[in-house]
């Protein structure tokens, strides 16, 4: 029987960036066309990863921007973070880098489980941030970064699954870093 572990992941982003499409196309493989502006949904799936199973509990937020403020149900007892831009609006990315440097404040941690998208890759024409700008941001965090099309259920499954490995990598990291010993 395979071990059940419980990951709390949220998902945060400036407004009308493709959260809510991404959570809901993860969990019920569909995209919605449209939708009331988010206050806050939480999304739960069971995910198999190798031998281990894990129940995620995505937190889908109202969309932020750089003034906001971030509540500590952001940071107390969750385990990683989806943080998403529209690769069609530059402000969006921007916005993305002040909610991290919010959360690690928050934590005061030098390294945050963190996934970055850029979403709605499907409109490259309208594009106003490019993927070597995210990838090269997400470098920075030490974060992983992806480019998606929730309209397009292009690597919609990914991201939630990365967002899973990079938790386990940064508690590994820190099991190693700090470990104690009894003599």
């Amino acid at each position: 029987m395979p071990l059940v572990r419980y990951r709390k992941v949220v998902i945060l982003g400036y407004r009308s960036v493709g959260k809510t499409s991404l959570a809901h196309q993860f969990v019920e493989s569909e995209f919605l066309e449209g939708y009331d502006p988010t206050v806050e949904n939480t999304y739960n799936k069971i995910v198999t990863l190798g031998k281990d199973e894990f129940h995620l509990q995505l937190v889908d937020t109202a969309g932020q921007d750089e003034y906001s403020i971030l509540p500590y149900s952001f940071i107390i007892g969750v385990h990683g973070y989806v943080l998403v831009y529209s690769v069609t609006s530059l402000h969006s990315f921007q916005v993305v880098q002040s909610l991290y440097q919010k959360l690690h404040q928050g934590h005061g941690k030098t390294r945050l489980p963190v996934v970055l998208v850029g979403n709605k890759a499907d409109l490259s024409p309208e594009r106003e941030v490019h993927a070597v700008q995210g990838k090269k941001l997400a470098e920075s965090w030490g974060a992983t970064f992806m480019e998606s099309s929730a309209r397009e259920n292009q690597l919609t499954q990914d991201v939630f699954t990365k967002v899973i490995q990079e938790i386990a990598r940064v508690e590994n990291f820190y099991g190693q870093e700090h470990r104690c010993y009894l003599m």
